[in-house]
């Protein structure tokens, strides 16, 4: 069907299609003080907006708002349909406190109460 609209038409649907993945996506990658909205994701990668995007490569962060859900070490791999596609080499989730490196018992008291 789209070969029979007139290419100010496709174009045109296309900008649509990519403002809605925008607005509806609060996904963005962080490298620096430079954010980019993410279009799509996936489990070994995710898609950005081609026309905004650099070929990034190395270390960045995502996030879900203001939520920082991953460190990630990626790599540009393709551009498809307007779009510039990223592959995770490493994909690591972001937590909130350092791990611990000792074993801690569940049944172990939490404080120590004083008289």
């Amino acid at each position: 069907m789209s070969e029979f609209l007139p290419k100010e038409v496709r174009e045109g649907l296309e900008l649509a299609r990519k403002a809605d993945l925008k607005r509806r996506s609060r996904l963005r990658v962080q490298v620096g003080e430079d954010a980019y909205p993410i279009l799509r994701s996936w489990e070994t990668g995710f898609a950005l907006d081609a026309e905004n995007a650099p070929h990034l490569r190395g270390l960045v962060d995502l996030y879900n708002g203001g939520v920082h859900l991953y460190q990630c070490l990626i790599v540009a791999s393709s551009e498809e349909a307007g779009e510039m596609i990223y592959e995770f080499k490493r994909n690591t989730a972001a937590v909130d406190k350092a791990p611990l490196d000792f074993y801690r018992d569940e049944t172990a008291p939490i404080a120590l109460l004083g008289r």
